[in-house]
């Protein structure tokens, strides 16, 4: 009899095509790709980078800078473009009052002073701030708030009329510039002439600067855009001349940054979410010029739609991965209410199966979805937020979001460590990571992107009669123990049942290679926050309940099995969690193997 009572049904430790009932050609996902490494490769980028950054900071603080971006004077304001995100009114109410709460932080600005010459709480606090992340709360306040809009953007622009570094940067000037197009004709509303005149020329020599270097090829379609954006809004020659220059230039940062299956190169399910919002705006204020949608803004609205469509899992959120949070429902929602799309939830009488997308492949069945990341992080310039957590899965029981990641993005800064390896659900050896983000003066060069050996990484997904099964492996662990992780899974859709095999074997050639004849390795399933987890009499089984109250057994064959205190990000804000940790050691000059099985509780036998 098997050693492991729970996993009587366990499936061989065979492959895919030896499976009974399962047909089809193997489905291979990226093969080989990774991060930048930290060898002479990166040295080049660094050495570009420090020149140019010092050239850009020369020139655009030249006294006589500004001038260059001022255009001919804007007839007015055309267009009133609708941003779709959801936004929480209560944010601007405060304004009013004299406080602003950015980035999970507050500071009270006393009657008659203004946020832009006094420091800010924070860092991230400060991005919102110059990003105008407030503003679209504070014009929900009637004729009252677009007038504190009006006088806060006023004196921004005294205070700011040079460019700097920081409140000039490209990704903040972008968002600044999206955020003013949105309400810039009805700021004009409540503003004289001298005020709407001061407006428009705020608005479009920043417009001006987003088509000016630096920035680099990440982001660059998120700054057209909303380049474009302004180039609706402001009237005359000056919008036209603006949003023709970036409409032209657009095309071929999308074909850059959408791939032809709507994967964002970034990997991060959120970046394409919010780009496919900034493009909805744009479509939206062309259409109100009466000017057709350029065909590659079309396209690549479609292709994003219909990877939100996999991306976004049955609790309406999104899967956690590479930087990009789970988002709201709410947000996610209103991308795909401009379309005519499901909500990526299993519905009686629809085939559930697998779905592939940009490196992720999506296995579900009646009551499970599980999300895995079958690819190596992106390299480079799209390292900025990448995770080092190859082969990591979310999963969800019904809409209960059970299995995640820490949830780490950009706004969460300084918790960098969350992107490492043990920050999302998969394995560790040593307690290391695969690779790490930059940091010091390499960071403040290129920002933190990931770094490391390039990764490589193998997947194999098959779909039968009433099962399915996918098949990853990397090589992030055989260098420092010459070992490769291996991790199958085995989705039965009759029963709802997820069996996995996580195994370590030699990698090939390393035989020769002296190391410690063991490794520790933990095998992390991060809980999302609210999630009960109660360890079993046996030791080895874990009753999970989410917010349905619903309850799943994780059981497992592995030595050590513990419940530990873990965190998740949540809107750049650190709530506490749980994870599931199985421990062990495994030899470097042999296999280990170690089984794992999620299932619904209330079946005969379950543990008590």
């Amino acid at each position: 009899m098997s050693p492991m009572g729970p996993f009587a049904r366990e499936t061989p430790s065979v492959g895919p095509g030896q499976i009974p009932g399962l047909h089809g050609a193997p489905v291979r996902t990226p093969v080989r790709t990774g991060g930048a490494t930290t060898g002479p490769g990166l040295w080049p980028a660094l050495a570009g980078r420090m020149l140019t950054r010092q050239l850009w900071i020369e020139l655009y603080g030249l006294p006589g800078y500004a001038l260059t971006l001022k255009g001919r004077r804007a007839t007015g304001f055309s267009a009133t473009p609708r941003d779709f995100r959801p936004v929480d009114p209560a944010a601007g109410k405060a304004i009013l009052s004299g406080r602003f709460t950015l980035a999970g932080l507050s500071q009270d600005i006393e009657a008659g002073a203004y946020p832009w010459n006094r420091p800010s709480p924070s860092r991230a606090f400060a991005v919102e701030l110059h990003a105008f992340a407030w503003l679209p709360s504070l014009m929900l306040q009637g004729e009252r708030g677009a007038r504190q809009a009006l006088d806060l953007t006023l004196a921004w622009g005294q205070t700011f009329a040079r460019w700097s570094p920081f409140a000039w940067g490209p990704e903040i000037l972008a968002r600044r510039v999206f955020n003013l197009s949105a309400a810039a004709r009805r700021m004009g509303q409540v503003a004289d002439e001298a005020e709407r005149q001061r407006l428009a020329d705020i608005l479009g020599r920043q417009a001006r600067q987003l088509l000016r270097p630096p920035g680099g090829t990440a982001g660059r379609a998120e700054r057209l855009t909303a380049a474009a954006v302004a180039g609706c809004v402001l009237g005359g020659s000056p919008g036209v001349r603006l949003r023709k220059t970036a409409l032209a230039r657009l095309g071929g940062a999308l074909r850059q940054t959408v791939a032809a299956d709507g994967a964002h190169a970034s990997h991060a399910p959120e970046a394409g979410l919010e780009l496919l919002l900034d493009l909805l705006t744009l479509d939206d204020a062309l259409g109100q010029l009466s000017e057709p949608t350029p065909a590659p803004v079309t396209e690549a609205v479609n292709r994003l739609t219909a990877a939100l469509d996999i991306l976004a899992l049955p609790d309406g959120r999104l899967a956690t991965f590479h930087g990009g949070g789970p988002s709201s429902a709410a947000r996610v929602a209103a991308a795909r209410s401009q379309e005519d799309v499901g909500d990526g939830a299993f519905e009686p009488g629809v085939t559930a199966g697998l779905d592939r997308i940009g490196g992720f492949v999506r296995l579900r069945s009646p009551l499970l979805t599980v999300m895995a990341d079958t690819a190596a992080p992106p390299r480079g310039a799209w390292a900025g937020a990448a995770c080092a957590q190859p082969l990591a899965l979310e999963i969800v029981c019904g809409r209960d979001r059970l299995i995640t990641g820490c949830g780490w993005t950009p706004r969460a800064a300084e918790r960098q460590g969350l992107r490492l390896t043990p920050g999302h659900s998969t394995l560790t050896l040593g307690e290391h990571s695969t690779a790490e983000p930059l940091g010091g003066w390499k960071a403040e060069l290129l920002g933190p992107r990931l770094v490391g050996r390039a990764l490589h990484v193998e997947a194999e997904a098959r779909e039968g009669d009433g099962a399915l099964w996918l098949e990853m492996e990397h090589d992030g662990w055989a260098a420092a123990h010459g070992l490769l992780h291996q991790r199958r899974l085995y989705l039965d859709q009759r029963l709802d049942e997820l069996r996995a095999e996580e195994r370590l074997h030699p990698a090939p050639g390393q035989d020769k290679v002296v190391r410690a004849i063991a490794a520790p390795y933990a095998i992390r399933f991060q809980l999302e926050p609210g999630v009960s987890a109660s360890l079993a009499r046996d030791r080895r089984s874990i009753l999970l309940r989410g917010a349905s109250g619903r309850g799943w057994w994780f059981r497992t064959d592995g030595p050590d099995v513990a419940i530990e205190p873990s965190v998740h990000i949540d809107e750049g804000l650190t709530r506490r969690s749980l994870q599931i940790v199985v421990r062990g050691s495994a030899r470097t000059d042999a296999e280990s193997k170690i089984r794992w099985k999620l299932s619904p509780a209330g079946a005969p036998g379950d543990p008590a």
